[in-house]
């Protein structure tokens, strides 16, 4: 009866989504979602369907104005040897795009190796195609990057497949080319699988983004996925993508995505094809706007909460992932968790959502995550709010 789902968590985040719905006038850093609207091109796109009537069914895998695009946007961009726009799979978002990457890989206990803290869909979409993770440690020390003799020493007869996501949420962290070019020893060396998460791409402020199957060879084992979500600010619209060279593999995923979409919402991949025709000026107006966003939050965080938090601006993504201060209390009973202790305060004592660390894997708890991707009138609001709470004064 289906029993190894009761296995699957859920994330905390829905537990927080629920708590803030009950909070007045809150300060949603909880959510990581941008501010910023879609560009026009995206709404001209899928206005455009609408009165072209474009709302039937499409085809399985995509439209294939689409999927050229994709395909085009892969090669130029992220530097991916795709010959065959067949290779180009379509999904209901990011989240839709992983699960169909981890049933047509995984077998019941093959273990998957992940990183922690990681984006907890990573964790449950590996349980719910009754795979095992395997934590690997992220260094906050080394700029959030894996030890990867660690990485190497959690290798056993059952791995399967590397799950890497770079910009990561929710560190912030951004792999070096030379971090994924041992990484892509390592998955050669040990005949694994790997799954690059790159929803995050664009968004990078320090150093370069490099997608792991532009390096020589990858392509052929690496299942690059990615998301319009960030890049356009389409997060409710839910548009992915996915890039699998491997027939096999594909025609697995072709049928996961028949059985669980039949076709992702017509209207929304025309919009996609606004996104990619249009002037692609909105990428970097964003990013620059994330930045500042950034530099006032992390200053705010020094003005309004003094020691509680430390850490240092992320290279890339859009959260602040901070260290709470293990002297701090609430003046109440200690619980078992700081990370749950800490966001249960902001929330009651100051409408600021958060995420606790925890949520993100052990190596998480002790911290909290804040999205900085809101409109600098709430980044302002929060800030204030918890200089009451933290009593400091400058």
């Amino acid at each position: 009866m289906a029993s190894y789902l009761d296995s699957v968590p859920f994330s905390g985040i829905i537990r927080i989504r629920d708590m803030m719905y009950s909070v007045a006038d809150p300060y949603r850093l909880d959510q990581g979602d941008v501010s910023f609207d879609a560009p026009d091109t995206v709404k001209a796109g899928m206005a455009r369907a609408i009165t072209d009537n474009h709302s039937h069914y499409v085809q399985t895998t995509g439209v294939p104005r689409l999927r050229e695009l994709l395909a085009a946007k892969l090669r130029a961009t992220n530097r991916i040897p795709i010959d065959d726009v067949e290779d180009v799979l379509v999904t209901n978002g990011g989240i839709h795009g992983l699960y169909i990457l981890c049933l047509s890989l995984l077998d019941p206990g093959d273990e998957v190796l992940i990183p922690d803290p990681a984006w907890p869909p990573a964790a449950g979409n590996i349980l719910a195609a009754r795979g095992v993770p395997v934590g690997y440690r992220l260094h906050e020390a080394a700029g959030w990057q894996p030890d990867l003799d660690e990485v190497e020493a959690a290798i056993t007869p059952k791995t399967r497949v590397l799950y890497l996501n770079s910009p990561s949420n929710p560190t912030g962290g951004v792999l070096t080319r030379a971090c994924l070019e041992r990484l892509a020893a390592i998955a050669e060396r040990h005949d694994l699988w790997v799954i690059s998460d790159e929803a995050y791409e664009d968004v990078v402020f320090e150093g370069e983004h490099v997608s792991i199957a532009s390096l020589p060879g990858m392509y052929e084992r690496t299942l690059p996925l990615y998301t319009f979500s960030k890049s356009y600010a389409m997060t409710g619209l839910r548009l992915g993508y996915v890039a699998i060279r491997d027939a096999a593999i594909r025609d697995r995923a072709k049928k996961i995505l028949f059985y669980t979409a039949s076709n992702v919402a017509s209207v929304v991949q025309y919009g996609g094809i606004g996104a990619l025709e249009g002037p692609q000026d909105c990428i970097e107006t964003f990013r620059t706007e994330l930045r500042g966003r950034r530099d006032l939050f992390y200053r705010g965080i020094k003005e309004s909460a003094g020691d509680v938090f430390s850490g240092e601006p992320p290279a890339g993504a859009f959260y602040a992932f901070l260290r709470i201060d293990p002297a701090w209390s609430d003046g109440e009973a200690a619980t078992a968790s700081a990370s749950w202790r800490m966001v249960e305060y902001l929330i009651e004592k100051g409408r600021i959502g958060c995420v606790p660390g925890v949520d993100f894997g052990p190596n998480g708890e002790g911290y909290v995550r804040f999205c900085f991707a809101r409109d600098r009138r709430e980044l302002t609001g929060a800030l204030q709010s918890m200089k009451q709470l933290f009593g400091v004064r400058v």
